[in-house]
């Protein structure tokens, strides 16, 4: 088992000064919990990705926070690093309890394609917990096709259901929180009696924000860095070729000195974030040499046909295609590939010198 897809423990620890490690419960594919660390100060406590949304989430939060010798009440600021629901899931009713800020990169966005229900006009016209509601939320999401031309990859009714009973078909799930504090890259922000410098890292997400505390050699990595999985690189993103935009990201990593300890959104905390980043990078110029051998063979393929090639059958779906999707618009922005459409579907040969 991989650190990230273990058990949330109801242990809270302390893994730096004035920071402690809470894990939230979550299901999803490869993951087992998230990290929520609590940074005290004289107003009170600041929290890192308070988790998803529902009451699970918040009662674990509340477990956690009790046993910490803290309340929600105490909360006067919700950091999230990303917007994926996993992170920010738990700062709206953070916000609604204790009238804390909601701070966020400046990019912070929702996650999700503008065509999709969670931000269409009509979505607040049903009740979101109605079985009509979300039935209208697996609908649309499952008949848009994604930017390379294929279907969305429909799961099975059974986990459907468990998704459905977990609130994650409800079009509030999604909702992203209106952020308070908005911070640029190198800016710096201070909690847990210190300051903080945000550090922009887009990549897994366009909007990823780690934090850096140069006092205690402290980095808050996010899904930016994790330790024993390779965080997810999607194309369906705002930049042109978001691949590079990680590898950029991940280099920077390196770049910083005295660094004691990494603190991953997902995971235990660990040493060495610069040689962790560089194997992430190992890992994807190890995707990227396969496609070009791949395509040597396959002279018009598919994001499907090179994802089933990239990926083990089990793992094949829409994250598969869309992290494949990366890596191929990496190639055609280096002048190695050429992009054509095919019947809506888009096709990828080795571009002729």
């Amino acid at each position: 088992m991989k650190q990230e897809q273990e058990t949330a423990s109801e242990e809270v620890t302390e893994v730096a000064p004035g920071v402690l490690r809470a894990q939230l419960p979550i299901n999803l594919p490869g993951l087992g919990h998230v990290n929520c660390y609590i940074l005290e100060d004289d107003r009170g406590i600041a929290v890192i990705d308070p988790g998803l949304p529902g009451n699970d989430s918040w009662r674990a939060l509340t477990e956690r926070l009790r046993s910490a010798g803290y309340k929600p009440e105490d909360i006067h600021t919700a950091i999230v690093t990303h917007s994926h629901f996993d992170h920010f899931g738990g700062a709206e009713k953070i916000r609604e309890v204790s009238n804390a800020d909601i701070l966020t990169h400046e990019y912070f966005r929702n996650a999700f394609n503008k065509q999709e229900l969670l931000e269409s006009e009509d979505s607040n016209d049903l009740d979101p917990n109605s079985e009509e509601a979300q039935e209208r939320v697996i609908e649309r999401i499952f008949s848009e096709r994604l930017p390379w031309g294929s279907e969305r990859t429909m799961p099975p009714r059974k986990e459907i259901e468990r998704f459905k009973q977990m609130g994650r078909f409800n079009s509030s799930w999604f909702k992203t929180p209106t952020p308070s504090i908005e911070v640029k890259d190198s800016e710096t922000i201070q909690f847990a009696r210190r300051d903080w410098v945000a550090v922009h890292t887009p990549g897994h997400t366009n909007d990823h924000l780690c934090l850096w505390d140069p006092e205690y050699g402290v980095m808050f990595s996010g899904d930016h860095v994790l330790p024993t999985i390779t965080p997810h690189i999607g194309g369906i993103s705002p930049e042109t070729d978001p691949l590079a935009k990680f590898f950029e990201s991940l280099r920077k990593m390196a770049t910083y000195e005295g660094i004691s300890i990494a603190l991953p959104a997902h995971g235990h905390p660990f040493e060495d974030l610069g040689a962790r980043a560089l194997e992430i990078i190992e890992h994807h110029e190890e995707r990227l040499e396969t496609i070009r051998k791949t395509a040597q063979n396959l002279p018009d393929g598919s994001v499907t046909e090179f994802m089933k090639v990239l990926f083990s059958e089990r793992a094949w779906g829409d994250m598969a295609e869309s992290e494949t999707y990366a890596h191929l618009e990496h190639l055609k922005e280096l002048g190695e590939l050429h992009r054509n459409e095919k019947a809506g579907i888009t096709r990828y040969a080795i571009r002729n010198k």
